[in-house]
Parts: structure tokens; C-alpha cells; sequence
């Protein structure tokens, strides 16, 4: 399978998980066989893993709060971090877990209802995991871009009107 294609084809999707299998083999010069073909082996060997939308919540009324943890933690023998990462990324309310480099060694997403149930999670969840030294939360107040789409309503440049 080619490596080159395999990529631009998931860059794509990336991009627009829309995009038809006759889309982008006119896009890339190929068949379309040849780029369902590709997709299949993508999601197959776990590449692609799931299709989804970047939505602006701040559009919709939802009643959740989302936060961003700094996790410290001691890696343990023999699996680092991964066994940590692996408990902490089972909860419900977590939406992502990553090994960062830094101050701290994992990050991870949260969203709740509330301040409340976030602080609930971490004091009676995250921190009493074995290993876990020291967290520090984040809470988001406003997404000004996400996944490479910038969520301002602004077309254009902002200019002031000129009158006579």
C-alpha cells in the first residue's frame, strides 16, 4: 500500500470526514477503487479510528463545563506511563488523555455538568489514583479555535465604517 497516498487521503478526511470516495480520487488523480481501497486498509489497521464534526458549543445551549487537568505522576516500572494513562482514560468523563512533555506528564480533557462535578472527579477520582502526585485544572471559558477551524463569526477584516 502506498504510504504517500495513505496519508493524503487521511489528511483529507481529517480535514472534511465528508468528502466522497469519488471526491478525492478526483482530488488526488486516482480511481476511485483505488481510494476505497485505501480507506478500508486506513481503517482497518486503526489509522482512521472514528468520523466525527467539530462543533462550536458555544452555539448550543448545553449545561457542561469542560477542563483541561495537568497530571504529575510517577511512571511505573517496566510500562512508564501507559498503565496510569490507561486507568485515568476508562473514566466517563474523560474525553482525551495525552503524555506531554514539561512540567507535568499527562493532560487530560474532562467534561461535566458543572465546576462542581469536575472538582468531584478530580479530588475523588483522578488524584486518589495510585502514583498520580499532583494535578492543576484549567477550565475552558471560550473556544476561539479548535482542530484547525477558528470559530469566530467575523467574515473578513473588521473595518470601520466610514460616513460623510
Amino acid at each position: 500500500m502506498n504510504d504517500a497516498l495513505r496519508l493524503k487521503v487521511a489528511d483529507l478526511l481529517h480535514d472534511n470526514a465528508k468528502l466522497s470516495v469519488d471526491t478525492i480520487a478526483k482530488m488526488l488523480g486516482e480511481t476511485p477503487e483505488t481510494i476505497a481501497e485505501t480507506i478500508h486498509h486506513l481503517e482497518r489497521d486503526k489509522v482512521i479510528l472514528r468520523y466525527s464534526a467539530v462543533v462550536n458549543w458555544d452555539k448550543l445551549e448545553t449545561n457542561q463545563v469542560t477542563a483541561v487537568i495537568d497530571v504529575r505522576v510517577l511512571p511505573q516500572r517496566e510500562v512508564g506511563f501507559d498503565s496510569i494513562a490507561k486507568k485515568i482514560y476508562r473514566f466517563e468523563e474523560v474525553k482525551s488523555v495525552a503524555l506531554m512533555s514539561g512540567g507535568y506528564d499527562l493532560q487530560v480533557t474532562v467534561v461535566g455538568r458543572d465546576i462542581r462535578e469536575v472538582s468531584r472527579f478530580v479530588s475523588e477520582k483522578l488524584a486518589t489514583i495510585e502514583n498520580v502526585t499532583a494535578t492543576t485544572t484549567h477550565f475552558l471559558l471560550k473556544t476561539y479555535k479548535s482542530d484547525g477551524v477558528i470559530f469566530d463569526d467575523t467574515d473578513g477584516e473588521r473595518r470601520l465604517m466610514i460616513t460623510p
